[in-house]
């Protein structure tokens, strides 16, 4: 079947793959046709449930699994309207080429911007109410008695007044032919059984016993490998190649000209692929971008600090005045760096190309952008396109993107025919990575002569994520993404209310491409802020968490989130002898999250973090076991950057090639994390990111508490501080 076959990316893409939008076209999800069968060939009822005869019962999911447990989660919430046995519950991933001839019948394949659960639970939940229903009236009608008198408990369907029974896997043939109803109703929280518990996650057993499949170590019948180079400088050409003593070495098929910015060589594996790689001889042309230094970049932003035009996102009544008429004056200005993503498992893709389809298996956050650039690269119609995703080795925002989807169906374009692994070595992972964006701010704020805060500006200068990836998102020329946390309301706002503020962007874009990291600009905008506030309390003279609960009268769900954490933190009373504590808290992704830090130093630099305390309120909590190493896992990506991880800029190219040169905290270096989950109701909150931001403001206060001294730049190895 043909889609839209004049579509092109550009329209396909109506919302950026990015921005976790996924297609934007007014959609409405409908539950799809009935009588279709899954590729096994059972019966699905309705499209996110296939009923094997034996009673299994696989899930669709078509959120993107990278060890954040989403898959769990989303099977939780079908299954809970489905009423069937969690023991019988297995998955599949539906693929963007299925979703798309079925006009997009499985909805946004994005995942990021922990999206995944709070932004689907809605329809997979109605998914697995209508098949629900749908079962229960094929057993109805097969004992023609009204379904309203029929029940149903762990997939066994019972009519009491007869004392018949059956199975979902008996009736689901006769189901999967009736309509889909339209009006799904829903249980009411209080009544969830499924939703809410610690379950294990369903692709444990897999992974722990080599099943699980990932990309990187996919293997095709006749497959061959390629190794790839981009120009080093972002923006950078191929000048001139000399590949005749590659073209000579063992198991080379072809080297391959990629557009005008990068050479492959295909092999008959990859280590062959990539030891011809290089023996090329490529001269690079980084035409002015090769000028471009850390040190201009910074020069750069810091005349933004100071520059009179700024975008404004978060003001009200007049900082200024306020701050001019303080009794006290504070002023701080703070710095983050570049970060790449470093996923464990570097950028790759298999595609297999002929004239008249062409399909790819890959890693990826978001199987329908993946499919539109399928689609550009082979000059193929969608319709005979298509993208088998597998399990992601680490994504965190990285595999948003589609270069590396793009750069493979280009390569096998050359080897018609012939399926192509396309693996990415560390180093080319490295150097072109899509960078957490950098930043300055400078922080000013005013205190009465009884330390009250009564003016805060806060003056960001450096990138915009938006400018970089889909600049038809900015509002006006603003990137709102810019001020995640400083929101003046929304899922990502400022949690303190303050009667004289002005929040406001120097947009200073750079060659080096940003992109979303995971939690993206809430993790230097908690640090720049909840680092003040501990700075604006030390300057009244006030205990940090009393000053902070001053601020939040107006903000519960996050005062209740901070005091739960201080209180079981222990915040107020002594520490252990040579331990000193810290706090912070935000608001990201529609959740609330806090964090205690109780740490020690040694000699000045030797921090140990001993212990983390960690309150979130995530409104629903589908399973609260996986929260908990979501926090746990998201403290290990933040203090790793806190510590450790910066890129750094020369000749217009990243200088950081590998770990030894990007490093990463060890499992000895792990502190202890004690998480509270305190569920709310009402709101359905992200995971994934928003508890990322707050161990890093966290250990800083409790430096400072320990030694007295503040530190605003990161990381921390460049003040010979490192983490034991």
């Amino acid at each position: 079947m043909t889609i839209n076959p004049k579509m092109n990316r550009r329209s396909f893409i109506i919302g950026s793959a990015a921005l976790g939008g996924g297609l934007a076209l007014g959609l409405r999800i409908p539950f799809g046709p009935s009588a279709v069968r899954a590729a096994s060939g059972a019966p699905e009822i309705g499209a996110w449930v296939v009923i094997r005869p034996d009673d299994t019962v696989v899930v669709r999911i078509v959120r993107s699994e990278m060890g954040q447990g989403t898959l769990t989660g989303l099977a939780q919430m079908v299954v809970e309207e489905l009423e069937c046995d969690w023991n019988k519950v297995g998955w599949e991933y539906p693929t963007p080429g299925a979703s798309v001839a079925r006009k997009r019948i499985w909805g946004d394949f994005g995942t990021f911007g922990s999206r995944g659960i709070r932004m689907s639970h809605d329809y997979v939940r109605k998914g697995g109410a209508a098949a629900r229903i749908m079962l229960i009236q094929a057993a109805a009608d097969e004992w023609r008695v009204p379904a309203s008198e029929c029940t149903v408990d762990k997939g066994v369907i019972a009519h009491r007044a007869s004392g018949r029974k059956t199975t979902y896997g008996k009736v689901a043939e006769a189901a999967s032919k009736l309509d889909v109803p339209k009006d799904v109703p829903l249980k009411d929280p209080k009544d969830w059984k499924i939703i809410g518990k610690p379950l294990k996650r369903l692709d444990t057993v897999d992974k722990l016993t080599g099943k699980q499949v990932y990309s990187a170590d996919l293997r095709l019948p006749g497959m061959l490998n390629a190794a790839i180079k981009a120009c080093p400088v972002f923006g950078g050409k191929v000048k001139s190649v000399d590949s005749a003593k590659a073209e000579g070495m063992p198991g080379v098929k072809k080297i391959v000209r990629v557009r005008d910015s990068a050479i492959a060589v295909v092999a008959d594996t990859w280590w062959h692929a990539n030891t011809a790689l290089d023996a090329v001889k490529i001269e690079w042309n980084g035409g002015e971008n090769a000028k471009v230094s850390s040190a201009s970049i910074d020069a750069v932003l810091k005349e933004g600090l100071g520059a009179e035009q700024a975008f404004v996102h978060n003001k009200n009544g007049d900082s200024k005045t306020g701050i001019n008429g303080a009794a006290k004056k504070i002023e701080a200005v703070y710095d983050y760096p570049f970060q790449n993503h470093a996923c464990m498992e570097p950028m790759n893709a298999t595609a297999l190309y002929t004239p008249d389809r062409c399909e790819v298996w890959c890693p990826t956050q978001n199987g329908e952008a993946a499919l539109a650039a399928t689609a550009e690269a082979s000059g193929l119609p969608i319709g005979k396109c298509d993208v088998q995703k597998l399990h992601l080795g680490g994504g965190f925002g990285r595999r948003g993107f589609t270069d590396f989807v793009t750069q493979a169906v280009l390569i096998a374009k050359e080897m018609p025919g012939t399926p192509v692994k396309l693996l990415w070595s560390r180093e080319e992972d490295m150097a072109q990575g899509r960078y957490h964006p950098i930043m300055k701010a400078k922080l000013t704020g005013g205190l009465d002569a009884s330390g009250n805060l009564v003016g805060l500006e806060i003056r960001l200068s450096g990138q915009s994520i938006l400018a970089g990836v889909f600049p038809a998102a900015l509002d006006k020329g603003k990137d709102p993404l810019t001020f995640q946390g400083f929101w003046p309301s929304g899922d990502q706002s400022l949690e303190y209310s303050i009667p004289n503020l002005t929040i406001d962007h120097a947009m200073r874009n750079t060659h080096v491409p940003p992109g979303f990291w995971r939690g993206v600009n809430i993790n230097q905008n908690a640090i720049f802020l909840e680092c003040f506030m501990d700075e604006l309390a030390h300057a009244a003279g006030q205990d940090a968490l009393e000053f902070r609960r001053k601020l939040m009268a107006d903000h519960p769900i996050s005062l209740a989130v901070l005091n739960a954490v201080a209180a079981k933190g222990g915040w107020g009373k002594k520490a252990p002898a040579g331990r000193y504590r810290g706090l912070a808290h935000f608001r990201a992704f529609g959740s609330y999250v806090a964090a205690v830090a109780e740490i020690s130093v040694k000699d000045g630099n030797k921090i140990k973090v001993h212990k983390i305390v960690a309150a979130t309120d995530t409104g629903y909590a589908v399973n609260p076991a996986q929260i908990e190493r979501q926090i746990a896992g998201s403290f290990v990506y933040g203090l790793s950057a806190l510590f450790s991880q910066e890129c750094t800029v020369k000749d217009g190219s990243i200088q950081q090639t590998n770990f030894h040169e990007y490093d990463s905290m060890r499992i000895a270096q792990m502190p202890k994390v004690e998480s509270i989950i305190m569920p709310s109701g009402g709101f359905w909150g992200g995971v994934g990111e928003p508890t990322i931001c707050v161990a890093a403001p966290a250990v800083l206060n409790a430096y400072f508490a320990a030694t007295g001294k503040r530190i605003r730049s990161f990381p921390l190895k460049n003040h010979d501080i490192v983490m034991v």
